[in-house]
């Protein structure tokens, strides 16, 4: 890995108006390298925007997609590229035959470069489900891709790193939903509206459990664990109906913050990621450190595979 300049954005999107957030991926890229951003990174369904497609009929899905890497987008996001001299992560509605995928696309002036699948779609039940891992090289980078929910499952974000990642990307559309864990939920949108007079209260909700609180309580573990790089990118504001609470950030393999956003707007940071801290991280060492052998089969077992249940009866050893 090269040293780089990274940033990690976050605004408001506007449902289904590919015109407009592909005008504010520009503004805030242009802002990104301003301050020395090599690569811009962008929130899962950046151009699309997320939450409405629930709403959307398969009709109304497909032709919200787009093909990739010839689609009007796609292009765009090339053009953009081009035009700041940077790489340029952001997600769409991609189609392909009679499917459709919640996909993240990377692009550089020169073309395309590489686009991902999210593995564990769910906003609807038109998406298809990804089935493989990107990693890919960019600018003496090797990086990864893995789309919100993707992330949760830490097999995703383990097998990524194996494959060779030193940066994982981290699109998402999350935050203060409801769960069981204490003190999640929604935002209520008085919040949002108040913000200008009332800036406390929503900082409150979107810094304890229902956002940043939450958020760090997984995402540095995913990092420091792994000893790569994550790039975390999410929305802030209404999403439809729902609030999110934003805070895009940049964490190194020791899951520390280099950079966030921290306004309750539209913003883009910028962390420097040096190569040293990838072998220097204890997550270079747990990867060295595995014995593949003693649980190669548990993790690979289906979840109610009757090997598993002969693992798990007392004294057997496999």
């Amino acid at each position: 890995m090269k040293e780089i300049n990274i940033a990690s954005a976050q605004f408001q999107t506007r449902n289904g108006d590919k015109k407009y957030n592909l005008s504010r991926i520009e503004e805030l890229t242009a802002e990104a390298a301003g301050k020395g951003a090599r690569i811009v990174s962008f929130h899962e369904m950046s151009i699309t925007s997320y939450t409405f497609t629930s709403k959307l009929s398969r009709t109304e899905i497909f032709d919200l997609a787009e093909e990739v890497p010839s689609g009007e987008s796609t292009m765009e996001l090339i053009r953009i590229a081009g035009k700041y001299n940077v790489a340029l992560l952001a997600g769409l509605v991609e189609k392909e035959g009679d499917r459709v995928y919640n996909t993240y696309v990377c692009v550089t002036g020169d073309g395309y470069v590489a686009k991902y699948r999210k593995l564990h779609p769910f906003i609807s039940q038109h998406l298809a489900a990804g089935d493989e891992y990107t990693v890919f090289d960019l600018y003496g980078c090797k990086c990864g891709i893995l789309i919100c929910y993707d992330n949760n499952v830490i097999e995703n974000v383990r097998a990524t790193t194996l494959l060779g990642a030193e940066i994982i990307f981290m699109p998402h559309v999350t935050g203060c939903t409801p769960s069981p864990m204490p003190g999640r939920g929604w935002v209520d949108r008085k919040y949002w509206d108040n913000r200008e007079n009332a800036p406390d209260a929503l900082r409150a909700e979107f810094d304890g459990p229902k956002g940043r609180g939450w958020l760090l309580r997984w995402l540095p573990a995913r990092a420091y664990d792994n000893g790569i790089y994550a790039i975390f990118s999410n929305p802030i504001g209404p999403d439809d109906d729902h609030i999110k609470n934003g805070n895009s950030m940049v964490l190194d393999p020791y899951g520390e913050i280099l950079a966030e956003c921290r306004s309750m707007g539209d913003e883009v940071v910028v962390a420097t990621c040096t190569p040293d801290k990838l072998t220097l991280a204890g997550g270079h060492r747990y990867k060295k450190a595995r014995r593949p052998e003693l649980y190669g089969k548990i993790l690979g077992a289906s979840h109610d595979s009757a090997l598993k249940v002969e693992w798990m009866k007392p004294g057997k050893r496999t």
